[in-house]
């Protein structure tokens, strides 16, 4: 079992910076591919960031982003926290809505949205 809390969110100016985390209990944190996903109002959820697992190393992995925030969004693991961060920069107020964290062993299950572990979510409000 995995648990996952979400922090970080908050409300910032479009153009600004925020830094999400999410903590993983678990011994084996290493070996799960982690994502990223975001609801808007009114909206379905979204596929954001992935991250595979990273095998022996303390912070590696694969990363996906998807086209809306590749370039600004940057994603990373440090698996001595067993956290995984979602650095977000360059804000834009379509990106308000609630971001969730996400773990499944199978990369494919983060990428298609039916991974096994979700968090809680985190409001991001990005203001123009």
């Amino acid at each position: 079992q995995v648990q996952l809390v979400e922090s970080g969110g908050g409300l910032v100016q479009a153009g600004g910076s925020l830094r999400l985390s999410c903590a993983a209990s678990g011994r084996t944190f290493s070996s799960y591919a982690m994502g990223w996903f975001r609801q808007a109002p009114g909206k379905e959820r979204e596929f954001v960031a992935a991250i595979s697992w990273s095998g022996i190393s303390w912070s590696g992995g694969n990363t996906y982003y998807a086209v809306s925030v590749k370039g600004r969004f940057t994603i990373s693991r440090d698996n001595a926290k067993n956290t995984v961060y979602l650095q977000m920069n360059s804000l834009k107020p379509e990106d308000t809505a609630v971001y969730y964290c996400a773990a499944d062993t199978d990369l494919r299950r983060v990428g298609d949205g039916t991974p096994d572990y979700w968090g809680q979510g985190t409001q991001v409000t990005v203001s123009s």
